[in-house]
C-alpha cells in the first residue's frame, strides 16, 4: 500500500475515458514515458452520472498493460457492491463519491480491507463540509472540477477557492490526504491549480488528443511544478 507515497508532487494522473481503446496499450505507455505514475480510471455507471464507461475487466487489462499506480474513480452508485471487483482487478486506490455513500465511514473500511487506499471524491455543488469528519480517516479528497459525467468539460472557475479551502483545513487538521482535481485541466490552468492546493492533477483530453502524449504530460508536470506548494502537513 506504500506505493502512493512514492512519486514525487505534483502527479499527473492521465484518464484513460479519454485514450484511444484500439490503441490502449501504447498511449498509457506514451503517458508512463511522459512522466504520468498513476493512470486514473473514470468508471461511470449510467445512474449516478448521465454516461457509461467501462468496468473491472478494462481496469485489469490496464494492470496487465503497466506498473502505474491505478487510481480508480467510481462515480457510481452503490459502490459498495463493486470495491472487491476494483480491488481484484488491480486498483490501487479507490475514491468514492461522498453523494453515493450512505454510510461512508463503513465504504472506506471495506476499501482498506481489500488493501487499496482511500479516496472520497466531492461534486462541484456539493459542500466541502460534508467531507469534514472523515478527513483523518482518507488518503486522498479528489474535487470534481466539472460536473461528472462526461470528459472534455471546461474547468469551473470558483473551484479555485475550494482548492484553496480545503487546503487550508487540511492545514487546519493536520491530516496528509492528497488533493487530486479531476475536470478541465490543461495547460491553460496546470499551473493555477498546482498553486491552489492540488496534489494530482487528472488530465484526459489534454494528453490522449495531443499528437505527443509524452510531451503533453511532461508539460503539463512542469507546469503544475512551476506554481506547486507543497503539501501543508
Amino acid at each position: 500500500m506504500n506505493k502512493l507515497f512514492k512519486s514525487p508532487l505534483p502527479i499527473i494522473a492521465p484518464s484513460i475515458l479519454a485514450a484511444n481503446f484500439k490503441n490502449l496499450e501504447k498511449d498509457i505507455e506514451q503517458a508512463v514515458n511522459g512522466g504520468a505514475p498513476w493512470i486514473h480510471c473514470d468508471i461511470m455507471d449510467g445512474h449516478f452520472v448521465p454516461n457509461i464507461s467501462f468496468g473491472p475487466a478494462v481496469v485489469e487489462t490496464v494492470n496487465t498493460i503497466t506498473d502505474a499506480f491505478l487510481d480508480v474513480h467510481l462515480m457510481i452508485s452503490e459502490p459498495d457492491r463493486y470495491i472487491a471487483d476494483f480491488a481484484k482487478a488491480g486498483a490501487d486506490l479507490i475514491t468514492v463519491h461522498i453523494e453515493t455513500c450512505n454510510h461512508i465511514h463503513r465504504t472506506l473500511q471495506q476499501i482498506r480491507e481489500h488493501g487499496c487506499h482511500t479516496g472520497v471524491a466531492v461534486n462541484p455543488g456539493t459542500t466541502l463540509s460534508s467531507l469534514r469528519a472523515i478527513l483523518n480517516q482518507v488518503d486522498m479528497v479528489l474535487l470534481m472540477t466539472v460536473n461528472p459525467g462526461f470528459g472534455g468539460q471546461k474547468y469551473i472557475e470558483y473551484s479555485y477557492e475550494r482548492l484553496r479551502a480545503l487546503r487550508l483545513v487540511r492545514e487546519e487538521l493536520q491530516c496528509n490526504f492528497y488533493i487530486e482535481v479531476d475536470g478541465g485541466v490543461g495547460r491553460d490552468n496546470a499551473r493555477d491549480i498546482a498553486d491552489a492546493g492540488a496534489d494530482v492533477l487528472v488530465a484526459g483530453s489534454s494528453v490522449f488528443k495531443s499528437n505527443d502524449i509524452a510531451g503533453e504530460v511532461q508539460a503539463l508536470r512542469n507546469d503544475a511544478t512551476s506554481g506547486y506548494r507543497s503539501m501543508y502537513v
